[in-house]
């Protein structure tokens, strides 16, 4: 073989073997900031679960009385929400509402409701609430969909929900994550076969919460 021919050849090895290693650094270097990348997103994100303060919350309720309406609420309930930070939507809340707990300002009403005319509370103690969907409407609105117990019937229902903040606590809630939200429905309370009343109270019922959520930092 002449030697202009084996050099030739000698360099287009050497070539070949550069260009090799080349891709092989660049590859390297690809995959190291793909890493990089899913790493640092799995730090920005992060899934915390607050619980729910009764304290400091409401579910609150109205149903027309002939003309006019008349409020409630429920004081005994707990729950909580999950909350993704990096994507609201894939946030979660879940809660159980004692029926008993009702609270129309009247004792003898109240009695009334807890009876199986219309909460049947010895058989059914507890309706719960559990979002299946958050769906993001502008800012820090959202259509939360969920599933709601009552009289062991299960019916979804979407809520208008507003996210109010976080904050760090202080004084007796130091050490301490708060979270905030407020929202509200309309369902037809005959759907879960709460249809006692008639003509006198009317089917609609108007449903808004209020919920301080709090966790440990």
């Amino acid at each position: 073989m002449l030697p202009e021919v084996a050099n030739i050849r000698i360099m287009n090895l050497s070539r070949h073997e550069d260009i090799k290693l080349s891709i092989f650094l660049l590859m390297k270097k690809a995959i190291l900031f793909t890493l990089g990348l899913f790493s640092a997103l799995s730090l920005s994100a992060e899934t915390v679960t607050y619980d729910i303060d009764p304290a400091h919350s409401g579910v609150n309720f109205a149903v027309r009385h002939f003309v006019n309406d008349v409020n409630g609420s429920f004081g005994e309930f707990d729950g909580t929400v999950t909350v993704d930070t990096a994507d609201m939507t894939k946030s979660s809340t879940k809660a159980t509402i004692k029926t008993k707990s009702v609270d129309t300002n009247n004792g003898k009403r109240d009695g009334h409701l807890q009876t199986d005319d219309y909460f049947a509370v010895a058989k059914f103690p507890e309706m719960t609430f559990e979002s299946t969907k958050w769906e993001k409407v502008s800012g820090d609105t959202y259509k939360v969909t969920g599933n709601l117990t009552i009289l062991g019937v299960t019916k979804p229902v979407t809520m208008d929900v507003d996210f109010l903040g976080k904050v760090d606590g202080t004084g007796h809630y130091s050490g301490m994550e708060i979270i905030g939200f407020k929202g509200g429905t309309k369902i037809k309370r005959s759907e879960w076969g709460l249809d006692a009343g008639g003509p006198i109270v009317g089917d609609d019922v108007e449903i808004s919460v209020s919920v301080q959520g709090h966790r440990k930092k």
